[in-house]
């Protein structure tokens, strides 16, 4: 081979790697582990912790009228910090109430403490055993967090959910657990038709159709459940009155602001956490 013909063949090496570069995924970015809280992104079939530069924050003391559920998800956080035995978490009941916000919250009090969250999306859930897996040798706690969850029939992410529940965490390491939210109690919606499964036995006993129990399992996995409720309207009015002082409102203007508030929950159909922050935006605006 002659040199003139070696160097066209290297030449066309190049364009043939070239065209295949095409069609190959870039090289998925590197970690910054320095950051306290991290998307789970997709590039195709790989799968990258994309660190949060802006986190959204809200302290525990702007959560009013949960304490309950405050105190109960403090205590476990804190003892998952500290290396003791500690439970997932699912948070169900009605919209707006602080189910998120309260997760947001463990991460404001105790992220320099070590406390990381990973936001995972329904969809990407077939990942959980690879984020459990990529944080396993890590110093950092990880809270993986599913917000809005729920399953319909046949998705692919309920069984990998309940498989990493179900002990798949535990064997990978200690140091991840899983936070969800959702407006289902069982996070799979159940239908009247479902009973019809049940068999009546003559020594009275009932045994429930096979489908209703694969539904019931993925949250009786989660050791802790904390339900939230919509807030009376005495409730309602003092998260009010706590965002506009938190937004610079003068006390003049907060007791005025009672019709409006409550005017604005009629209009909204809905008398939550979420709607009394929006109203105190919208009135702080107006009048600080």
């Amino acid at each position: 081979m002659t040199a003139n013909e070696f160097t066209n063949l290297i030449q066309r090496a190049e364009r043939v790697l070239a065209q295949l570069e095409a069609f190959l995924p870039p090289a998925t970015p590197e970690i910054d582990w320095t950051a306290h809280a991290f998307r789970w992104r997709k590039r195709g079939a790989r799968g990258w912790l994309d660190a949060v530069r802006h986190v959204a924050r809200i302290d525990l003391e702007d959560l009013q009228h949960i304490e309950r559920q405050k105190a109960t998800i403090d205590r476990n956080t804190l003892q998952f910090l500290e290396n003791k035995p500690a439970n997932n978490v699912l948070m169900t009941g009605a919209r707006g109430t602080g189910k998120s916000s309260l997760v947001k919250a463990m991460l404001a009090a105790y992220g320099d403490r070590g406390l990381r969250l990973i936001e995972v999306d329904k969809s990407d859930l077939g990942d959980l055993a690879d984020i459990v897996e990529l944080v396993a040798s890590r110093p950092e706690r990880f809270i993986v967090f599913c917000d809005d969850l729920s399953f319909e029939e046949g998705e692919a992410g309920y069984k990998a959910l309940k498989s990493v529940l179900d002990g798949s965490v535990s064997a990978s390491g200690d140091n991840v657990l899983i936070y969800a939210t959702s407006n289902r109690r069982h996070l799979m919606p159940e239908y009247l038709s479902e009973n019809l499964q049940a068999k009546h036995q003559p020594d009275g006993e009932i045994h429930p159709g096979e489908t209703v129990e694969e539904k019931i399992s993925l949250s009786e996995r989660f050791g802790l459940w904390l339900s939230f409720y919509p807030f009376k309207q005495d409730d309602y009015l003092d998260i009010v009155h706590h965002w506009l002082r938190e937004l610079g409102c003068p006390e003049a203007q907060i007791e005025p602001s009672r019709t409006e508030a409550l005017q604005w929950t009629i209009e909204r159909g809905s008398r939550s956490g979420r709607v009394a922050y929006q109203f105190a935006r919208d009135w702080a605006a107006r009048h600080v």
